[in-house]
């Protein structure tokens, strides 16, 4: 363990050194990447030098215990249990912290809320958790954009993709796919009676072009009008750009910018990232097969959490927590849940490990 950590310590600090260089600062890429990197460490390196400085104590005492000054004897002696009660907790605490580090974690990401089963309902609860999402990115003092959307008339969508661009968005909210359920009475019912309505969320890793290679002799690009709000420029111009990757099959559209060539450079982002997020969820399903039980499968149809509304209570039903909590989770309080996941998780790949 001490031959690992001090490793870490030096890379940490030939990391340190690269960002006073000039070389370094003027390729922007590499010094995110550099930065990055070193504030992910930044932890490690204090909980490793504490580590390493407890053991040698440790070490110190146990050779005063060899000596014959008996009253320093019984003193050293105290203080090594408590060293050795540290140690074990710090030992734990660096177990968890140098797990496998997911490189998608860091990375920006596109979130899809698609309406399911529950018809107006369903929609509306669609918006809902936009809304939860939208206020979540702004306490992480996240940039978040809408890049394409279905919106019905009574204020729900059929289908919303916003981007989210943030340290570390991915890694916070990638534990967000599958079937999000409501039980609650709708604006549009006059009985008084609950209804369970779901909608389907998909966290993808946003791709960058070294991610996902795609060749343009593979791409169907057509152009078309855009449907909705937007005035004269949107009823005039053939701006909307739908694009059809021929191999997958998978199809994507963009309307919401103001021009063809950002709505192209919009849909390429979120084509790239669900073929990405495809190959990783093949991935994480042969993965999966030699487990027992998984935070995420990788299964997006899998019914992953509960919102209550009459009894305002929150279940997430893969690690069985339930929170009451419910108007602070719909205002994007879910630094909770998001903590529960990521802690049920760690202890998974800790036992993997060990």
């Amino acid at each position: 363990m001490i031959d690992k950590l001090q490793n870490i310590i030096l890379h940490f600090e030939e990391l340190e050194e690269q960002m006073i260089d000039p070389a370094l600062i003027n390729n922007q890429n590499k010094y995110k990447e550099v930065t990055r990197e070193h504030r992910r460490l930044t932890p490690v390196i204090d909980k490793s030098k504490n580590y390493i400085s407890i053991t040698k104590q440790i070490e110190e005492g146990e050779s005063i215990l060899k000596g014959d000054d008996e009253e320093l004897k019984i003193i050293v002696k105290d203080e090594i249990e408590s060293l050795k009660d540290n140690i074990v907790k710090i030992e734990d605490e660096l177990k968890i912290l140098l797990l496998p580090h997911d490189p998608n974690d860091d990375k920006n990401i596109i979130l899809e809320i698609r309406a399911g089963t529950g018809g107006d309902e369903a929609a509306l609860f669609a918006a809902d958790l936009y809304r939860l999402y939208s206020r979540y990115s702004e306490r992480n003092k996240w940039q978040y954009q809408v890049m394409e959307s279905s919106p019905i008339g009574i204020g729900g969508f059929k289908e919303l993709i916003m981007s989210i661009n943030g340290d570390g968005a991915y890694g916070a909210l990638k534990f967000e796919s599958g079937v999000h359920r409501v039980q609650r009475v709708p604006k549009t019912e006059t009985s008084g009676r609950v209804h369970t309505s779901a909608a389907t969320v998909a966290v993808l890793p946003e791709a960058e072009e070294a991610d996902v290679k795609i060749v343009d002799a593979e791409l169907k690009i057509d152009t078309y009008r855009a449907s909705g709000a937007g005035g004269q420029h949107v009823n005039k111009t053939e701006s909307a750009i739908r694009i059809t990757h021929l191999p997958s099959g998978l199809v994507v559209t963009c309307q919401d910018e103001s021009s063809q060539h950002k709505n192209k450079a919009a849909a390429l982002k979120v084509l790239r990232s669900r073929l990405l997020a495809a190959e990783q969820e093949q991935l994480a399903k042969e993965r999966a097969a030699a487990r027992k039980d998984m935070v995420s499968t990788g299964d997006r149809s899998a019914k992953i959490r509960t919102y209550n509304f009459p009894q305002g209570r929150i279940t997430d039903h893969r690690i069985n927590f339930t929170a009451y909590n419910l108007d602070g989770v719909m205002d994007g309080d879910i630094s909770e849940l998001i903590e529960n996941l990521n802690l049920a998780d760690q202890q998974l790949k800790l036992s993997e490990v060990s």
